[in-house]
């Protein structure tokens, strides 16, 4: 079966191909908008989708989804007007208590959100009573985003060809998803915490009202591009609050009501030559 990534333009190959090289030397590159005049939002996930299909062939394995500017805060932060969302692999993915160093990444940031996982395959379209019923667990997690565009100068267009600006992940223990701990999840409030000081809350309603409304939006989303959520799938639904700067030195934590927290560190790594 041809699929749209069989015959990409050699403009769309080049901003891959830039967002790439970018991610792998830590080396910012102008927006793709700026590269590409009138870069579409199908062209931007085009681009998104091609460099997933890369990590792919290396041997990484998708393990989830994000949503990405689902709330306000975050909006307002980044300029930008609707959400959007990217994929998870496993490289992705820190342990619980794990560490990032700092310098891997280009300009990272830290946001507190809810993470989900999938008990069972859910349809390409599900109602929201079918996507609640494919629920097996809630966790609070950070993400940690970081931007291949120079400065975090980003439209829409470029965070979407960024993948989300995705960086890492970071949950913690599934809760079950009962009714209960679904129907509180609007009023619960996740707490970011660096070295034993709150730097950053918001309730679970700061993402689109309600996190369910979140994964909703992104079913029939990816949905759209023959995508669908599936049994272990973990997805985040979006940040309760504005991103914070990842600094290095520094332990982060991220707290709720209900659910045990989730923590990493920060490093950066100290060339041998310094000082010399």
């Amino acid at each position: 079966m041809t699929t749209d990534l069989d015959v990409v333009p050699a403009e769309l190959i080049a901003l891959a191909d830039a967002l790439r090289d970018a991610e792998a030397t830590r080396s910012a590159v102008p927006p793709p908008s700026s590269l590409q005049a009138g870069l579409s939002l199908d062209e931007a996930y085009r681009v998104q989708r091609l460099n997933i299909h890369r990590r792919a062939q290396r041997g990484e394995v998708l393990v989830g989804h994000k949503v990405g500017l689902t709330s306000l805060a975050m909006q307002r932060q980044l300029g930008v007007d609707q959400p959007d969302f990217g994929v998870i692999t496993d490289r992705m993915v820190i342990p619980n208590g794990g560490s990032i160093d700092v310098e891997d990444l280009i300009a990272p940031r830290l946001e507190a959100e809810f993470a989900f996982r999938f008990a069972s395959d859910l349809p390409a379209t599900p109602t929201l009573d079918e996507l609640t019923a494919g629920l097996g667990g809630v966790a609070v997690a950070i993400e940690i985003i970081d931007s291949r565009v120079a400065d975090w100068r980003i439209t829409l267009v470029d965070t979407v060809a960024d993948n989300a600006s995705s960086a890492r992940i970071v949950y913690g223990d599934f809760e079950p998803a009962s009714e209960a701990t679904i129907a509180a999840l609007p009023s619960t409030v996740i707490t970011l915490v660096q070295d034993g000081q709150d730097v950053a809350s918001g309730p679970g309603s700061a993402v689109l009202g309600d996190p369910l409304t979140s994964l909703h939006w992104l079913a029939s989303a990816i949905g759209e591009y023959g995508d669908r959520f599936r049994a272990g799938d973990v997805v985040l639904a979006g940040a309760v609050a504005a991103a914070v700067p990842l600094t290095p030195g520094s332990t982060w934590e991220a707290t709720a009501e209900g659910f045990r927290p989730v923590s990493l560190s920060s490093t950066a790594h100290v060339s041998t030559s310094q000082g010399k």
